[in-house]
């Protein structure tokens, strides 16, 4: 079968379309499954990619095409080798077998011979044949797109960048490393050391427990099972960044694929790879924490002391926050809505701050600028004696005579991995809220409160299409906050706040329908304002464990406050992006603009109630997980007591997000390590 596309008519192209819709439809039931990613296979994930990126007619006002944008396929790039590379490394055995099906399907049918219009008829109706289609479908398209925007080549640029206007990220001067990360001696196949307390992870809250406990004169032993990324190493593309320094590579979707969840898996944890936004937490919910959960000196400012101390140790100041386009759309916006909002304040060294290099920390910041763990509360630790080990992973904690006495796992060194034996009386468990009650459960402590409780903050975003550029990548990436909506139901509301531009992420994050449709818009990238809505979510999820131990993380998507909250943060979104000035918006949940100027906004903004929460329609992401592994007085329902010591296991502490009660609706490092120092001195008081 040969098709030449200039004989090709409109309805022929359908016509053909739709057998060959049905002729994949058959073979779908018929086929059994692959080996994973043959050459067949790979033909047909190349055929998808290049339709998914695909050369395309660049605009009528547009003179050619000097930078070979509209005329590049993906596969030009390398595209389908990294998409290929991602999937084999993310996917389950079940999942891989059911994308090569898919990708076999693609290769033997014709589906290459089609013409490009012809091509989108066929995946738009292979969608339609069913949910877990469709899902594949837009997945792969996201990841096509991911992959051609946010990688780069041996020169470290992306020939997209020149098309939209991304300058892609500065020179900076490099600072040595803060930190020192001990070597380990290795005797007979084994890694045994002896401390008076082990930190299992070096975020946010095992950082500042581990600093405060081994300047006051403890021994302290840190395992961090990712890596150590120096300032001179720290990527500065999206594809290598998520790779090497988040959770399991990047974006994760819940087991349930109602929730895509992000959070830091390297040294310094979050701390590392956040925006640096630093939110005091309100004192309506401390209040709700001392009388439901008894932590009863929160009341009466318990936590202030701990706020203070921190906020001084990494330097939390509102004078390094420049606002680029996109935040500063977020106040114009707030300004002429009647909305209130406030300067962030973020967490930066002021004489090494440059905004040309500010808004590129989402892998670590290259300049030393952001005071992460990494640049404070880590040095400190090393500096008073603490031993760091990375490539660490605790896989149980040991319990002597009733209390604990350390941790068991593997280490990686030289490349090799052996196991590990760390023998201590004081356990800190601060691995994060996915991996925390993932050891608790290996561990068979905590209670039947463990991986309950798991509150993520769900987010919504929304894209401003502005007649200028907005250049997101220059200033803070997070320096403008509007705060008129946190209190709307049962005390539950969101932030609306805005980020980085990264080119990838927002490649990924626009739903694609056609090659051109995601060209066309991906081109103006540098004219683009990205919002999200943060909410403090009202329901939970949870996190159990797989056969192997590993966490398995859950969000059910069906909680009415958090419905009505989701959607109402993003019609929110268009209001304010309409206020600001905006030519269009984007609901990232669907493909097309929702608003365009001269039309009506309340129109728009209430087509956001039409997309239900969850899979199949708008799935919210997270980059923030607290309180599945809760501190409160009752055993039933909290991991903790109201200090961080588990209820069933003496010696043994939660010190991060996990610990949190009930969720705080803003970003959560300032509390984070706040608590975290709270719990460091009750830990110093059982000396």
């Amino acid at each position: 079968m040969r098709v030449h596309h200039h004989r090709v008519h409109h309805h022929d192209v359908i016509r053909a379309a739709g057998r060959l819709v049905a002729h994949l439809s058959d073979i779908v039931t018929a086929m059994a499954d692959p080996p994973a990613f043959t050459t067949r296979q790979m033909r047909g994930l190349q055929v998808l990619c290049d339709t998914f990126v695909a050369p395309v007619r660049p605009p009528r006002a547009r003179a050619g095409d000097p930078t070979g944008f509209f005329r590049r396929r993906a596969s030009d790039v390398g595209a389908p080798d990294a998409v290929a590379a991602h999937l084999l490394r993310t996917l389950t055995d079940q999942e891989r077998a059911a994308t090569g099906q898919l990708l076999d399907l693609i290769a033997v049918s014709g589906f290459r011979l089609l013409p490009q219009a012809a091509r989108e008829i066929v995946l738009a109706g292979l969608g339609r044949t069913s949910a877990d289609v469709a899902e594949g479908l837009a997945g792969l398209a996201a990841l096509t797109a991911f992959h051609v925007y946010g990688s780069v080549g041996p020169d470290g640029r992306n020939p997209a960048w020149a098309e939209t206007g991304y300058p892609g990220p500065p020179a900076v001067d490099v600072p040595p490393s803060a930190v020192t990360v001990h070597r380990p001696t290795v005797t007979d196949g084994v890694v045994a050391l002896d401390a008076d307390v082990v930190v299992v992870g070096s975020g946010s809250g095992g950082s500042v427990i581990a600093a405060t406990l081994a300047t006051a004169g403890m021994d302290v032993v840190v395992l961090e099972a990712g890596g150590h990324l120096a300032e001179a190493d720290m990527p500065t593309d999206d594809a290598t960044g998520f790779a090497t320094t988040y959770w399991r590579g990047g974006v994760q979707p819940t087991v349930d694929r109602n929730l895509a969840v992000l959070a830091g898996a390297t040294l310094g944890g979050g701390s590392t790879i956040n925006w640096q936004n630093c939110v005091r937490p309100p004192q309506r919910v401390l209040d709700v924490w001392a009388r439901d959960h008894g932590l009863v000196d929160l009341a009466d400012g318990g936590l202030d002391a701990h706020l203070d101390a921190v906020a001084d140790r990494i330097s939390i100041t509102t004078g390094c926050s420049d606002h680029n386009g996109a935040n500063q759309r977020l106040l114009d916006g707030a300004k002429a809505l009647g909305w209130s909002a406030h300067v962030a304040a973020r967490n930066v060294d002021p004489d090494r701050y440059d905004p040309d290099s500010a808004g590129h920390v989402a892998f670590g910041d290259r300049s030393g600028a952001k005071q992460s763990a990494l640049r404070t509360w880590l040095p400190d630790a090393v500096s008073a004696g603490a031993r760091l080990l990375v490539h660490a992973r605790a896989t149980r904690i040991r319990r002597e005579a009733g209390r604990a006495a350390g941790v068991v796992g593997t280490i990686v060194v030289d490349g090799a991995t052996y196991d590990l034996q760390v023998h201590a009386p004081r356990v800190v468990v601060a691995c994060g809220a996915l991996e925390t009650p993932a050891l608790l459960h290996r561990s068979a402590v905590g209670g039947p409160a463990v991986g309950r409780h798991l509150r993520v903050h769900p987010a919504a975003a929304a894209f401003g299409l502005y007649d200028d550029p907005q250049d997101g990548w220059w200033g803070g990436p997070m320096t403008a906050v509007v705060d008129q909506h946190t209190d709307l139901l049962a005390g539950h509301g969101y932030l609306i706040e805005a980020g980085h531009s990264h080119q990838g992420l927002a490649a990924a994050s626009l739903p694609w329908r056609s090659a051109r449709q995601h060209k066309l818009v991906m081109a103006r990238g540098d004219r683009l304002a990205g919002s999200v809505a943060v909410v403090r979510d009202h329901g939970s999820g949870r996190v159990d464990v797989d056969a192997d131990g590993e966490a398995v993380i859950s969000w059910p998507a069906e909680d009415p406050v958090d419905r009505e909250l989701v959607w109402r943060g993003v019609a929110d979104m268009i209001r304010l992006h309409a206020a600001a000035g905006a030519a269009a918006v984007f609901d990232y949940a669907l493909p097309d603009p929702v608003w365009r100027r001269g039309q009506d906004v309340e129109a728009a903004a209430r087509r956001a109630a039409d997309v239900p929460l969850g899979r199949g329609g708008r799935v919210p992401f997270c980059a923030h997980q607290t309180g599945s592994a809760r501190m409160g007085t009752d055993p039933a329902d909290a991991v903790a007591d109201p200090h961080g010591q588990l209820h069933d296991l003496p010696g043994a502490w939660i010190g991060d997000t996990s610990a949190f009660p009930t969720a705080i609706g803003a970003n959560p490092m300032w509390t984070c390590m706040a608590l975290a120092r709270r719990t460091a001195e009750a830990i110093r008081a059982t000396r």
